[in-house]
């Protein structure tokens, strides 16, 4: 999907001719990692309230990878401003189990969306910093068994998702850049168990990304 993306934007840049650079498609793979959290779990009886502790698995199938498409408003005359729709794809695994407990994980992801108001210093400057503050949905794949049990295996509107995020961008020249990131987002999971059961948990998960833009002017 990733690469379909970044295949896209650069037939965009192709046809952009001399534009100035407004939108921007970002990709990016990296490192996630996630607090231990409090997870109430009412399940009958084997109802619990337990704190777990969480290997995100960054770097196994499906690996940790992003994508995000901004708009800065330069045209509106605020060229340090920007507004992005953002997606990650992050994972989180117990590690270990409570008791009786044969599958809990979050793997197809705690996959995060997010509307962000991004701000940037020297935007004309090949080297950008920048940060942004993020809205949105965590939209988990709940995957939770007990031992027995029924299997929960489906995706699930769990709730909202706050983000910041900070990073440096490096331009190469008007469409092409890298960038280094951390983002830290909030989401809170309230999410359905198959045969009639809860499970809630407040997940604050850390991602340390580097990533690549393509940059071009949509309507030049």
């Amino acid at each position: 999907m990733v690469s379909k993306l970044l295949l896209a934007a650069a037939m965009l840049v192709a046809t952009a001719g001399s534009a100035s650079a407004e939108y921007t498609i970002s990709a990016y793979g990296g490192y996630n990692f996630t607090f231990d959290s409090n997870v109430d779990v009412d399940n009958g009886p084997s109802s619990y309230s337990k704190t777990i502790s969480w290997d995100g698995d960054s770097f196994g199938d499906p690996p940790y990878w992003g994508v995000r498409g901004t708009y800065w408003l330069s045209g509106w005359g605020k060229p340090n401003w920007g507004i992005a729709i953002d997606y990650s794809h992050a994972k989180v695994i117990a590690d270990p189990k409570p008791a009786g407990v044969t599958t809990f994980e979050f793997t197809d992801g705690l996959n995060l969306v997010t509307a962000n108001a991004l701000y940037r210093w020297n935007p004309d400057a090949a080297l950008t910093p920048y940060v942004g503050l993020g809205l949105g949905l965590s939209v988990p794949h709940v995957e939770y068994q007990e031992a027995g049990g029924p299997r929960t295996f489906e995706y699930q509107v769990a709730g909202p998702a706050v983000q910041a995020l900070a990073g440096v961008d490096y331009a190469f020249n008007q469409y092409f850049s890298v960038f280094g990131e951390y983002k830290l987002t909030y989401t809170h999971n309230d999410v359905d168990l198959a045969g009639g059961g809860s499970l809630e948990t407040d997940l604050f998960t850390n991602q340390i990304v580097g990533g690549v833009s393509v940059s071009f002017d949509l309507f030049k």
